[in-house]
């Protein structure tokens, strides 16, 4: 019996990944092509061709997002941008949940200080108790101000599995260690919860990053992100 259920979670391991991607996969594809809709119906791919091939629909999308890209990237396309968000600022719900989506968005695929370059270790919740962050911005606001602490740093620190929901930190940058492991490597580690462990001889990568002056010899007493009395966390 134990070799029966060997050989079936290894057939699992096989296929229900697969399984998943090809689904998500499709599901995607098919989304895309509903941008065919767009088209005036004699100009669709399925009636100049006579067939009906999926994949037309990621073609256009692609091409319709590149070329938002270049008309928002000058400066009267810009200001059309700011004419759009100003007006959809006017509307009570719709405002709360663009500017949410747009500041993740910001945040994950953004530029400079707004995307996660870097992945840190922290004691969270407590102290002796380690966990994955990622820095959000080393901007400085009234709230970082008013810690009292100098070289405050934004961290997110992710939930696990899913890593688009967690908890906001400021932090000094001697309290934090930096990694060596790139933000995908570090992702994947949170995702899976430490199943999967970068190697820790892998190269570092070479991807753009926030230069922070991070000491990564961090002692025992100045490396807690949160002191046990300090009731953070407390109920």
């Amino acid at each position: 019996m134990s070799y029966f259920k060997r050989y079936l979670i290894a057939g699992l391991l096989v296929w229900l990944p697969l399984g998943v991607t090809l689904a998500v996969v499709k599901f995607l594809v098919d989304l895309f092509d509903k941008s065919l809709l767009l088209l005036p119906h004699k100009y669709r791919p399925d009636v100049l061709l006579g067939v009906d091939i999926p994949g037309f629909g990621v073609l256009l999308s692609l091409t319709l997002i590149l070329v938002t890209g270049v008309v928002v990237a000058n400066f009267l396309g810009s200001r059309l941008v700011a004419i759009w968000e100003s007006l959809l600022s006017r509307i009570p719900l719709v405002r709360s949940i663009y500017h949410a989506v747009k500041q993740i968005a910001e945040a994950v695929l953004g530029s400079g200080e707004q995307t996660f370059q870097k992945a840190y270790l922290i004691q969270y919740p407590r102290a002796g108790l380690w966990t994955l962050a990622f820095q959000t911005g080393a901007l400085q606001g009234e709230a970082q101000k008013k810690t009292g602490m100098n070289n405050v740093v934004n961290l997110f620190v992710p939930t696990t599995p899913n890593p688009t929901s967690g908890f906001f930190i400021m932090a000094s940058k001697n309290e934090v260690i930096e990694l060596e492991m790139n933000v995908d490597d570090a992702l994947k580690m949170v995702i899976s919860g430490g199943v999967i462990v970068p190697d820790a001889n892998a190269s570092k990568s070479m991807s753009p990053q926030v230069e922070l002056d991070i000491n990564p010899a961090v002692n025992e007493e100045s490396s807690l992100a949160i002191k046990p009395d300090s009731g953070i966390g407390k109920k």
